[in-house]
């Protein structure tokens, strides 16, 4: 038995809510019901509640209106119907007129639309929360149109309609009663009584409607929450995030749209992450080829740069620019931070010794040339912020905190964030790896070497990010090893 929209609980409490206000309108409220004893009330009202909730239970929990979700027909149909065979009885065995029949019959009706409303959106709500927590969400539109704000309107009118026309029909009902009991009128007890009736009705009524608004209230801010959610992280650079569509309704539709936005968009960045991986391959390539560092350099270094930038994404300071995206391009850029040596002569370059101060300053060039080249290559392309990072990159990783570094003398905070990650990155590499001019140092060594230049050399938050990941590091050059050169022990 499929009792996936079923809450036999929920029902229950319902079902025995419904019995109460019934009982207690006809036993202490209704001046015409109040004729009867209090035991025949209740054994009336038992006798009919219980049948009903066992009907709707055991013989209807897997209707086609409760698997659709439509509880607000099937229970407002189960409750009029179950009042049939009462108002007979009344009316054979207790000779109650028309007007109090069709009291009952409607009365009964309106306690089955509540009661379906509350189940009907609790339903939903369940549905939605099951969704959102097994995050197996449909993004598609199903179905038939429907409009949630068509059905809030028409709700709200029926609510008025439902009050007007119960306050009516009691009135009516009541006007003829005290006519027919005058002395009722005189001692003032008749009107006492028309009062509480009508002040009953309006609490029942107002009470239901409350309930079922804040069901109202809490399925659309799901709905809004679960699309600001969505919109978060697509902010955050995670494009293949899809907004849930819970119903062919305007929030909806308004989600299936954006969908289709966010699919074109995405199709398009791929297009344009494919341009700009070829264009940094090929760049990076380039530099290797020129170069005495070898492609394993490259591939440890961008490494480095990922672990370090996802640790200070952590961080309160740098979480709003550390996005997913923005490690993903620091990423993709790092390995363009020598390609400036490409414009450095041969013999300097590829120097089979230590440079002297004549050769190492136009080593130092390399950045310049390097952040020159993406320049007229951003030109070319027009804005592009991997070029933009790149360019950075490849400028300003010689930069050093205290501001004694090249080319330009940058200090601090104003060394773009990308070129003080690079900064640390190169040179752990660099002193770990062996060189014509030195031996490959220990991690420890480097490691030593590294927090000597806290504060000078390096951004001391990039020497807090790499005290937390160094394990990772280590892990990095293991596997990541130069096919010639093996790491110091």
């Amino acid at each position: 038995m499929d009792k996936t929209h079923y809450n036999a609980s929920l029902t229950l409490k319902l079902y025995a809510l419904a019995a109460i206000l019934f009982g207690s309108y006809g036993g202490k409220v209704c001046p015409f019901l109040a004729t009867l004893t209090f035991t025949e009330v209740f054994v009336h009202v038992a006798l009919m509640f219980t049948s009903l909730f066992l009907v709707r239970h055991f013989l209807l929990a897997d209707h086609y209106l409760n698997k659709s979700n439509q509880q607000i027909k099937l229970d407002t149909w189960c409750f009029f119907i179950a009042s049939i065979p009462l108002t007979l009885v009344y009316n054979i065995f207790y000779d109650f007129g028309l007007d109090s029949n069709a009291k009952v019959l409607f009365g009964m009706a309106l306690f089955g639309f509540f009661t379906g409303c509350i189940l009907q959106l609790s339903a939903k709500l369940a549905h939605m929360n099951e969704m959102q927590e097994k995050g197996d969400f449909s993004y598609q539109l199903l179905g038939n149109r429907t409009s949630i704000v068509n059905q809030m309107i028409a709700l709200v009118v029926f609510l008025l309609l439902i009050l007007t026309g119960a306050l009516t029909m009691v009135a009516v009902k009541d006007i003829f009663w005290l006519k027919h009991n005058p002395e009722l009128v005189a001692d003032g007890s008749g009107q006492i009584s028309v009062i509480k009736e009508l002040l009953f009705i309006a609490a029942i009524v107002t009470g239901y409607a409350i309930a079922v608004m804040r069901l109202w209230a809490k399925v659309i801010r799901q709905v809004l929450l679960s699309q600001e959610s969505a919109l978060s992280n697509v902010k955050q650079g995670k494009l293949d995030t899809r907004l849930p569509v819970f119903g062919f309704d305007e929030f909806g539709s308004t989600a299936s749209l954006t969908n289709s936005m966010l699919d074109s968009l995405q199709f398009a960045q791929n297009e344009v992450q494919t341009t700009r991986d070829v264009a940094i391959v090929s760049l990076s390539a380039l530099a290797e080829s020129r170069d005495n560092e070898t492609g394993a350099h490259i591939l440890r270094t961008q490494e480095y740069v990922k672990v370090l930038a996802k640790n200070l994404s952590l961080t309160e300071k740098y979480r709003e620019l550390l996005t997913p995206n923005y490690i993903d391009l620091l990423y993709k850029s790092a390995p363009l931070h020598d390609v400036g040596k490409v414009g450095i002569p041969d013999k300097i370059l590829l120097k089979p010794g230590k440079l002297t101060d004549e050769e190492f300053v136009i080593m130092k060039g390399h950045a310049q040339i390097g952040a020159d080249a993406l320049s007229i290559a951003e030109k070319q392309l027009g804005s592009s912020s991997f070029l933009e990072i790149a360019k950075e990159i490849a400028l300003t990783h010689h930069e050093k905190w205290d501001g004694s570094g090249y080319p330009n003398q940058l200090k601090g905070e104003n060394i773009p964030l990308s070129g003080r990650l690079m900064a640390l990155a190169d040179v752990y590499d660099a002193l770990i790896c062996k060189r014509v001019y030195k031996p490959a140092f220990s991690h420890d060594k480097a490691k030593g070497i590294i927090l000597e230049g806290q504060g000078t050399h390096f951004d001391p938050a990039v020497i807090a990010a790499f005290l937390a990941v160094e394990d990772q590091f280590i892990e990095i050059a293991a596997q990541f090893q130069d096919s010639s050169d093996q790491l110091a022990a």
